[in-house]
């Protein structure tokens, strides 16, 4: 799927680097969020790309930029504050709204989440958070300037190893830690919160995860990252939080209501005992309703389709089979017969008739549906035999059988 580079300033003019996951080039953008990483990390780590990708995949396009000083983006890190990062999240919703659209979602990893906490408050488009390790205000950070706080106390500026790089912090950075330093705001937002933490997670205690838990007023919920480090190293973690973040996230983005809506298109008026087919794209693409139900077919990737859903082979041994099921169970229901679970196995395919004595020279071919039923109970081999010749009894299983004459006309 394409990552398209996006560029734009900070409050300083200073330009910030970003990608936009997008989704494949068959399925539109649903949604777009926000991804915000951790402190000295950068929009490249390798949990951000994963997440990232994987919500692309899954429809939701997602934004990731290196915050002022870090990765591809401009300016000097020393001179970066938690505050900065905030307006640097700022920055790219108002890019994503200028030329796309507002984001729907922020995501936040670590200090990052406790960014887009602060954040939220000022973007009125935003209707879902995700925290991902995150403390539960900034001030947390402080622990990892312990030992250069009085250095910088006393020079104004030290440096530090973090994460095996050096960077170099200045005053600055204390000072606006400390009017981060209450979790108040997390009370007053207005949008659903879902918390990531991991028990085992050394550089932000679970009980941060707590805190924002505690704090944040309903809807919120939590997710255990159960035997994840701080950094999501293991690529299973980072898609897991993928997978459940787009499932949870759909119902406070609205995507199950778009998506019936784009996926089946707008609902004609049916009649009792009719079936419509509809067009949904100018490909294979196809909306089936009845007057209760609605479903779609498709052809598979290899002959121009989006395999979207079931091809009209598929969907006629799905009907063949499910009336094959159904005539079987009503029989020994009717019949008192001890049968447990049925299981009907179909294949479609086209042979060259054997015993053709009367082809003419023709290539005649022959259609043939192979079906394999597994009967499970406690049955007699004659009542085995008894509910075989049932299975080809099922309405469908006749219509396929008899002369079947088509009438087609011009509505």
């Amino acid at each position: 799927m394409p990552s398209l580079k996006l560029e734009f300033p900070n409050d300083r003019g200073e330009m910030l680097a970003g990608l936009l996951e997008t989704p494949p080039g068959d399925l539109p953008i649903a949604r777009i969020a926000i991804f915000a990483h951790c402190f000295s990390c950068g929009k490249d780590v390798a949990a951000a790309t994963r997440i990232s990708r994987s919500l692309a995949a899954r429809g939701i396009a997602v934004l990731r930029f290196d915050f002022t000083g870090l990765g591809n983006s401009e300016g000097d890190f020393a001179n970066t504050r938690f505050s900065s990062n905030v307006q640097d999240l700022l920055a790219a919703a108002r890019r994503l709204e200028r030329d796309y659209e507002a984001p729907r979602l922020l995501i936040g990893h670590s200090l990052g989440g406790a960014a887009v906490l602060v954040a939220a408050s000022q973007l009125p488009s935003v209707k879902a958070i995700a925290t991902i390790g995150s403390p539960a205000s900034a001030d947390h950070l402080r622990h990892l300037l312990d030992e250069s706080i009085a250095e910088i106390e006393r020079m104004g500026e030290a440096s530090l190893c973090l994460g095996g790089r050096e960077f170099r912090v200045r005053r600055q950075l204390l000072d606006d830690l400390e009017q981060h330093g209450s979790a108040e705001h997390i009370a007053r937002l207005k949008c659903a919160l879902l918390v990531y933490h991991s028990p085992l997670d050394t550089v932000v205690p679970i009980g941060e995860a707590e805190k924002i838990f505690k704090a944040a007023r309903h809807p919120k919920s939590f997710l255990s990252l159960d035997q994840a480090d701080h950094l999501l190293g293991r690529p299973e973690d980072s898609e897991y939080v993928a997978s459940t973040l787009a499932a949870w996230s759909s119902r406070y983005l609205g995507l199950a209501a778009d998506a019936a809506s784009s996926q089946y298109g707008e609902r004609p008026a049916v009649a009792p005992r009719e079936v419509i087919v509809t067009e949904l794209d100018r490909q294979f693409l196809r909306g089936l309703f009845t007057e209760h139900h609605r479903w779609i077919a498709d052809e598979p990737r290899a002959y121009g389709g989006k395999d979207l859903g079931p091809n009209p082979y598929d969907l006629l041994l799905m009907s063949l089979g499910a009336c094959t099921s159904m005539t079987l169970r009503l029989y020994a229901n009717n019949t008192k017969l001890a049968l447990g679970d049925v299981k009907v196995r179909l294949a479609h395919k086209r042979v060259h008739e054997e015993d053709c004595e009367d082809c003419d020279g023709e290539d005649r071919r022959l259609e043939i549906i192979e079906v394999q039923i597994e009967l499970n109970g406690d049955l007699t081999q004659a009542e085995r035999e008894k509910l075989l010749e049932i299975a080809g009894r099922c309405p469908i299983s006749r219509t396929l059988r008899g002369e079947v004459r088509i009438r087609e006309r011009l509505a």
